[in-house]
């Protein structure tokens, strides 16, 4: 093993942050902050977050992987993905702290862990990389339309579908009153997010979007119906799309993927394309 591994305890605001190192025997000066999604923690679904970091660690790149404050090991009170900053700049630093030699940092994040990353990263200059897996964008209403474009489209031609109504065991019912319910918030204008002192949460990702002067790698499932809603928001929207046009943008498909990347080669791919996209920095 070319690596060695170790915990890291770091502080925020009083409170004690739990997170584990793994670094190479021989680091490069770029390193690795995995922001972790909730409700979860640093290990991640199917560990992914450690096979993550370990591979990474195998390919010269140091990597931090740790709680938010409230979550896992970590002390304080739970907080959202729009409220972590802090915790974010406390890891940044811990990074830093645990190897002089890193001068860049990337941030690589799932679903709204990505878009965490991308509220804070314009705010540090020590972060020059984002990567940004199947990030969250939900609305109320933009839920609802991606649940009536993909997932009823889909049940349709679903054999299983059709068995359980031939078999009696389908209660129409119950589900024409949550399709009716989906179809009732698709045709909202707005959303809950949408009311509030702070901008709406589609609005505060385009802005820190177009405020990181960094690249972008955006890692995209197939078959995961929260990145069906970041990519119906891109057909939908020529801002959007001009944003992901930009030659610092890199974006990769897995087609067949879930919204974890739980299968092994799905994990190794995100692995190896993440640490090919990190060396080309």
């Amino acid at each position: 093993m070319n690596y060695s591994e170790s915990v890291v305890t770091f502080s925020c605001e009083g409170e004690d942050l739990i997170g584990v190192a793994s670094t190479p025997a021989q680091p490069s000066d770029c390193g690795v902050v995995i922001v972790v999604g909730g409700p979860q923690y640093r290990i991640g679904s199917h560990r992914q977050f450690v096979l993550l970091a370990r591979f990474l660690a195998q390919q010269g790149i140091t990597t931090l992987r740790f709680d938010y404050r409230g979550m896992g090991d970590s002390g304080g009170t739970v907080r959202d993905f729009t409220r972590v900053d802090r915790d974010l700049r406390a890891a940044v630093d811990a990074l830093q702290n645990s190897n002089r030699k890193l001068e860049r940092i990337v941030l690589w994040g799932l679903c709204d862990a990505a878009s965490a990353s991308l509220f804070y990263a314009h705010k540090d200059p020590r972060v020059v990389g984002l990567v940004l897996a199947n990030p969250w964008v939900r609305t109320i209403a933009g839920e609802a339309q991606t649940y009536l474009s993909h997932y009823y489209r889909s049940r349709v031609f679903n054999r299983s579908f059709w068995k359980k109504i031939l078999a009696g065991q389908f209660d129409f019912f119950a589900s024409l009153s949550s399709f009716f319910v989906t179809l009732k918030n698709a045709l909202f204008k707005t959303s809950s997010e949408d009311v509030g002192p702070e901008p709406p949460l589609r609005e505060k990702m385009y802005d820190s979007w177009a405020r990181f002067s960094g690249k972008i790698l955006v890692l995209i499932s197939g078959e995961d119906l929260t990145a069906k809603e970041f990519t119906d928001m891109l057909a939908s929207s020529p801002q959007w799309r001009t944003l992901l046009e930009n030659s610092r943008v890199t974006r990769h498909d897995l087609p067949e993927a879930n919204h974890t990347f739980s299968r092994e080669d799905w994990t190794s791919e995100v692995s190896a394309v993440t640490a090919n996209w990190i060396k080309a920095l």
